[in-house]
C-alpha cells in the first residue's frame, strides 16, 4: 500500500486553501471519481492513495492560479506527504502549468478524467434530473462537440487523455460518468454540511 495522508489531514488542507464551494465541490468529485477508478482497475490496495491524490490535485488553484502545480509541493509538504505523492499531484498539469509528466497508470487517469469531470458536472447541472445518474454518453458526446458549452473543459486535454491510457474517447467519458455517479450522494451531503 501507497502512503497518503488520512482524509480528515488532507481535507483540513484542501480546506486552509480553498475556500470556494466550486473548488471544494470539484475535489471532492475528483477524489470520489479517483477511488472509483483504482477499484475498477485492480487497485483497490490503494485506493485510499488514489482518492487523496484526486481530493488534493488543485490544492493550490485556488490562492495561486499562476503557479499551479508548482505550489503544490510546498503546500503538501505541510502534511507530510510523499514525493510519490506530489509527483502523482502535480502530473496533472503535465503540458498546461508544469512539466511533470504524467507516468503511472493512476497519473494517467487523473490527467484524463480531472478535465472530464469538469465537462460531465456541467453537462449534469444542464438536466432537469440535475444529476449525473440518468446521463448517456451519447448526450454527453453532443455537449463535448459544442466548443462553446463549458468552454473552460479542454477537449485536447480530455483526447490526449484517453489516449495515454489506450482508451477511447467514449470509453473514458462511460468510466468517469459511472465514477461520478458512484459517488454523487455521498459528495451532496458533504457539500450540504459545508
Amino acid at each position: 500500500m501507497k502512503a497518503c495522508p488520512d482524509r480528515a489531514a488532507a481535507l483540513a488542507l484542501l480546506r486552509k486553501y480553498n475556500g470556494e464551494p466550486f473548488h471544494i465541490q470539484h475535489a471532492l468529485t475528483v477524489e470520489g471519481t479517483m477511488r472509483w477508478y483504482a477499484n475498477e482497475l485492480g487497485h483497490g490496495e490503494d485506493a485510499d492513495f488514489w482518492a487523496a491524490v484526486g481530493l488534493l490535485h488543485d490544492v493550490d488553484f485556488e490562492k495561486w492560479p499562476e503557479e499551479h502545480c508548482k505550489k503544490a509541493p510546498e503546500l503538501l509538504a505541510e502534511i507530510g506527504c510523499s514525493e510519490e505523492f506530489i509527483h502523482a499531484v502535480c502530473s496533472h498539469g503535465y503540458g498546461i502549468c508544469c512539466d511533470v509528466e504524467p507516468t503511472q497508470e493512476m497519473e494517467k487517469v487523473l490527467f484524463a478524467a480531472d478535465e472530464l469531470t469538469g465537462l460531465i458536472g456541467a453537462a449534469a447541472r444542464m438536466r432537469p434530473s440535475k444529476s449525473v445518474s440518468d446521463m448517456e454518453v451519447s448526450s454527453l458526446k453532443k455537449k463535448f462537440k459544442d466548443k462553446k458549452f463549458a468552454a473552460g473543459c479542454s477537449r485536447d486535454i480530455i483526447k490526449e487523455g484517453a489516449e495515454r491510457l489506450g482508451w477511447t474517447l467514449e470509453e473514458l467519458m462511460e468510466k468517469t460518468i459511472l465514477a461520478m455517479r458512484s459517488c454523487e450522494e455521498r459528495i451532496n451531503a458533504e457539500m450540504a454540511a459545508l
